[in-house]
């Protein structure tokens, strides 16, 4: 079964062997979307004309390959492919970054919302790992000046690689370093500042799904024993950071938004709030420089 095109009667043979191996067929239709180019509409096309041709980006050979190792080795599908969706881009994806996940593109949506973007600003982007955060701040804020950190060179790296090919006209700066310490140049003039921090608290840390847990980074997972540490980190160095006016937003486990939007009220901050996840749950705080 070598080959690029298949009948839509011997792709969905196929499509049930390989569920019959084990694993979500959630997951397998990813693989066929982002691997063999056969989205959702094309898959209930195929159900509807099952004598046709189809044509798959990768062979069938390759195509279970990546499932077979995925499956056995609990490696992600997004790092065997090289690739991740998200927004409206593709990033290069590997195990030097944490694997972006859909509801963090809401921290975009909400962001833009609370922001006067007509005018020239600066922007932040603390941790940011492959960058999507940062990629697609630097394709809608296209007059701003970007700034994006993280800790890691490796994943450093790979944001440039993103940066370079999914915004290769913005401005944005990247910096090795953590949190707000390598920002001091521009501490002050900051109008926008996002962060995804680790956050999953050590208890919840060892219970995670195995291709989580053993193949992306605990460097961008492990927030400490209450997941909170580096959320502090971020929050205590808001008012020093950002400009007069300047919003803070941040992505949080489903229990620390009080204790965030606390830690925010505390140091003075105002315009104090959260935003839902996809699933209705707290997940982002924000808060202003008055």
């Amino acid at each position: 079964m070598d080959q690029f095109f298949l009948t839509g009667e011997k792709l969905l043979l196929w499509r049930k062997k390989m569920l019959g191996i084990g694993g979500r067929a959630v997951d397998f239709d990813w693989l066929l979307d982002f691997g063999a180019g056969l989205n959702w509409s094309l898959l209930q096309m195929i159900r509807l004309y099952p004598k046709r041709n189809y044509k798959l980006l990768l062979s069938v050979k390759r195509l279970e390959g990546i499932w077979r190792l995925h499956l056995e080795k609990d490696l992600p599908l997004q790092h065997l492919l090289g690739r991740c969706p998200w927004r409206d881009f593709e990033l290069e994806s590997s195990p030097d970054a944490l694997i972006p996940r859909q509801e963090t593109e809401l921290l975009i949506d909400f962001a833009l919302k609370k922001i006067d973007y007509e005018h020239r600003g600066q922007w932040a982007d603390l941790g940011t790992g492959s960058a999507p955060l940062a990629v697609a701040l630097a394709r809608e804020l296209t007059f701003w000046q970007g700034h994006a950190v993280d800790i890691s060179p490796q994943a450093l790296d790979l944001a440039k690689k993103n940066l370079n090919n999914l915004a290769p006209f913005a401005k944005v700066k990247l910096y090795l370093g953590n949190w707000w310490e390598p920002l001091k140049e521009v501490w002050g003039d900051l109008n926008l500042v996002v962060s995804n921090p680790p956050y999953i608290p050590e208890k919840v840390l060892f219970n995670l799904d195995p291709i989580v847990k053993n193949h992306e980074p605990h460097l961008a997972l492990y927030g400490g024993k209450d997941g909170m540490d580096s959320i502090k980190a971020i929050v205590s160095g808001a008012l020093q950071g950002l400009a007069k006016g300047g919003l803070l937003i941040l992505e949080h486990h489903h229990d620390q938004s009080t204790r965030i939007l606390q830690l925010m009220n505390n140091l003075g901050l105002g315009d104090l709030g959260f935003e839902k996840d996809l699933e209705g749950t707290k997940r982002f705080a924000f808060g202003r420089k008055l």
